[in-house]
């Protein structure tokens, strides 16, 4: 079994007392990088914005988490992004790429900020998360939006709405618009032209259509594959792979096709109507944090990026948020989550990674709230982003080893 099979396991809601509780693998699982073993070797990459004080929230969280049960996680940090930029010209440079390929994880934060927005293309942030993704083959990225009941309030929708939401997004990451070439910006007939492809192969479409068929399969058993097939020729290539394989291969799938307009709109209108979905690069990218807001917080979201071999890269959903970088008011939960998750998958630690996912849960119900979170009038204490991450690390050093 190769490492698609993770996502058989991102996918299920699991027990309704754990934060984000896919299926419980034992310690032979063979969704996992590496075998389980007393010390880890894993990248850390601050990046930019808020990185590094989630980062350092997360390191707390995760050296209580590894006194309790003796074993070791070596964090090495390494640039990328602005960061990377500033000290290297380089969004992503050689140095990082090898030593993420050499490691047993790789656990990032978050990247990009005004100071490099106008930057050419290729000395901006986000071209060195492209880059990553695309040299170690990083293809599916699957985002989970799980309504939670402590946070239910949180949201911009109404209850009725929002409560019960349970939404996966399979993201297709290393084709599409992003990555096609020709791209470029010309002179044609004395104006400049700027152009880029939208491209697809039927190899790419159908590797991401079986990931997201195991999803489906292993949740609600119903999939939405989201295009613009009735006026892109692309998606019309991508409709036609998907509905080939979830036909053949996962009979037991109920699928459905959305349009992407439509798709933006009944993710508001009516999120409980999906369970998973699938879509390419630039769609997902919109959709997925379209999605995660659904919880209310970006905040409080992780997420998961697999290749077919090799380490995954997890990291949270939401961005670098240079307005408060420093200030000491960022969210460090979905890093903390993301954590957890790279335990369980790439480090062969499930038992460790369900203490971190029920310790976050466990300072939610204490009334701990950073301020993405905190709502006026609802009776719970305001902390920041060093006072959170160290809740977290308090209470896994409270907790009962199961």
């Amino acid at each position: 079994m190769n490492r698609l099979s993770l996502a058989l396991s991102l996918l299920l809601a699991g027990s309704a007392e754990a934060f984000f509780s896919p299926m419980r693998k034992s310690s032979t699982s063979a969704l996992a990088a590496v075998s389980k073993k007393d010390t880890y070797s894993v990248t850390l990459l601050p990046g930019d914005g808020i990185g590094p004080e989630i980062t350092a929230a997360t390191k707390v969280a995760l050296d209580s988490l590894t006194k309790k049960f003796g074993f070791e996680i070596e964090l090495k940090e390494a640039l990328i992004g602005g960061a990377a930029i500033d000290a290297k010209n380089d969004p992503f440079p050689q140095e990082s790429l090898d030593q993420c390929l050499a490691s047993d994880s790789v656990l990032l934060a978050c990247i990009g900020g005004y100071k490099w927005d106008n930057n050419p293309r290729e000395l901006r942030p986000e071209s060195g998360l492209l880059k990553m993704r695309k040299e170690m083959g990083l293809f599916a990225n699957l985002r989970p939006a799980k309504v939670l009941s402590q946070l239910i309030e949180a949201s911009t929708l109404k209850r009725e709405i929002v409560e019960g939401v349970d939404v996966m997004v399979v993201r297709e990451l290393t084709g599409d618009v992003y990555f096609g070439t020709p791209k470029g910006i010309d002179v044609i007939d004395g104006q400049r032209v700027g152009y880029n492809n939208m491209i697809y192969s039927e190899s790419e479409i159908d590797r991401i259509a079986r990931v997201a068929g195991d999803v489906a399969s292993k949740r609600g058993g119903k999939l939405c594959s989201v295009d613009k097939a009735n006026v892109l020729d692309v998606s019309q290539l991508w409709r036609d792979v998907v509905t080939k394989v979830i036909t053949d291969d996962f009979p037991d799938v109920e699928l459905s096709h959305m349009y992407v307009d439509n798709a933006a709109m009944q993710l508001i209108r009516w999120p409980k109507q999906f369970d998973t979905i699938v879509c390419g690069n630039i769609f997902g990218d919109i959709l997925s944090d379209e999605a995660s807001m659904l919880v209310g917080s970006l905040g409080m979201l992780p997420s998961a990026s697999i290749g077919e071999s090799g380490p995954g890269v997890f990291e949270p959903c939401h961005g670098s948020a240079p307005d408060i970088a420093g200030e000491d008011k960022a969210n460090p939960l979905a890093m903390i989550l993301s954590a957890a998750m790279m335990l369980k998958y790439d480090l062969d630690r499930p038992a460790e990674a369900q203490m971190l996912e029920e310790a976050v849960e466990a300072v939610l119900d204490q009334g701990l709230r950073t301020p993405d979170i905190k709502q006026e009038g609802d009776g719970c204490k305001l902390v920041g982003c060093k006072e959170m991450g160290q809740a977290v690390a308090d209470t896994v050093a409270g907790m009962t080893e199961n």
